[in-house]
């Protein structure tokens, strides 16, 4: 038996940092899941955590693991395989620190992803965005700090994780304005910024300040802000613009719902796939084409230069003796109520 702490330990400090090369949002990704699978086991074995044994955990307690996610957690089946994915990584790595378990690795990793529905992506309207982006108040600082980072964060189809990273070193305003982004997979990209959305981050350095930190965007105590921090700024501000704007009401406003909503601009605005996935920073354009199931605009193009089939007119004729009796029912009773 092998207690598990110390090879989850190897894992999340020099396998996936250092030989991947994997970002910090991924280890924390990964290290949130097996806090929950940890918890779950220990709670299912009655051990202590660090008292686990890499042989406890095994595939039908991966599985049950992973429906207690979707029963009492209430996670969607995308959560679930992230979940999944997280554990597949670290037996695979077990592979080679504990042969002698290859049997239950494989049986670990023989558990199927779960198929998942295929939505269409939620994003906001144009005048959705604008009363959001218009919310905060520009009279106070972090109300200016606050306009920022909405502007950054639509502008830019930023992931919460690159906009609270981006540090005063990856702002360019001079000659054109624009901002270095340090995607996931460690992809980085450029990006042009919009004159309001460069005026928005101006108006913020002037009021900045000194900082023992290098982020742009500093929280009220002066540290470097949290994705935490700004999904709750991004939530305050929401419930004021839906005082203007009902529609907002019915809808889920997060950073990701943000960068959908840029998504959706660019692609409206160029008609052209590949530029929104260079905007995006995605790895792979079958990734961006989920946004053209959500745009309408370009099927009815499509539509418009297609021939559509006509339509033979007739005349419907009762042929039916159950219609012909209930007809001749109704006429009577017509003139009979004359």
């Amino acid at each position: 038996m092998s207690l598990i702490a110390p090879h989850i330990t190897a894992f999340l400090q020099e396998r996936l940092p250092r030989e991947r090369g994997a970002s910090v949002h991924t280890c924390d990704s990964y290290a949130y899941a097996f806090k929950l699978l940890f918890s779950y086991a220990s709670e299912r074995l009655k051990v202590q955590p660090s008292e686990l044994h890499f042989e406890q955990v095994d595939a039908p307690l991966v599985v049950n693991f992973l429906n207690h996610l979707e029963s009492a957690r209430h996670n969607r089946a995308s959560s679930r395989n992230i979940r999944l994915a997280a554990i597949r990584s670290f037996v695979r790595y077990m592979q080679y620190r504990l042969p002698a378990a290859m049997e239950q690795i494989q049986r670990v990793l023989a558990i199927p992803i779960k198929q998942t529905d295929t939505r269409i992506v939620p994003y906001l309207t144009q005048q959705e965005t604008q009363f959001l982006l218009d919310a905060p108040d520009p009279a106070n600082r972090l109300g200016i700090r606050d306009r920022a980072m909405l502007h950054l964060c639509f502008a830019a189809g930023l992931r919460v994780s690159e906009l609270v990273g981006l540090s005063l070193q990856d702002l360019q305003l001079q000659p054109q304005a624009s901002i270095l982004v340090h995607g996931k997979g460690r992809r980085e990209r450029a990006l042009p910024l919009w004159k309001p959305t460069a005026a928005a981050v101006r108006a913020w350095l002037a009021v900045r300040g000194e900082a023992l930190v290098p982020e742009l965007f500093l929280n009220a105590r002066g540290e470097n802000l949290t994705r935490s921090g700004f999904e709750y700024i991004l939530r305050k501000h929401r419930g004021r613009a839906a005082k203007q704007c009902p529609a907002l009401l019915g809808k889920r406003v997060s950073p990701h719902v943000l960068r959908h909503s840029c998504a959706m601009t660019v692609l409206q605005a160029t008609h052209d796939l590949r530029r929104v996935s260079l905007w995006l920073g995605h790895a792979s354009q079958q990734t961006t084409e989920m946004y053209t199931r959500a745009d309408p605009g370009g099927k009815l193009e499509v539509l418009e230069t297609l021939l559509p089939p006509k339509l033979r007119t007739a005349r419907f004729r009762a042929t039916d003796k159950l219609i012909a009796s209930l007809k001749a029912a109704s006429l009577c009773g017509a003139k009979a109520r004359k």
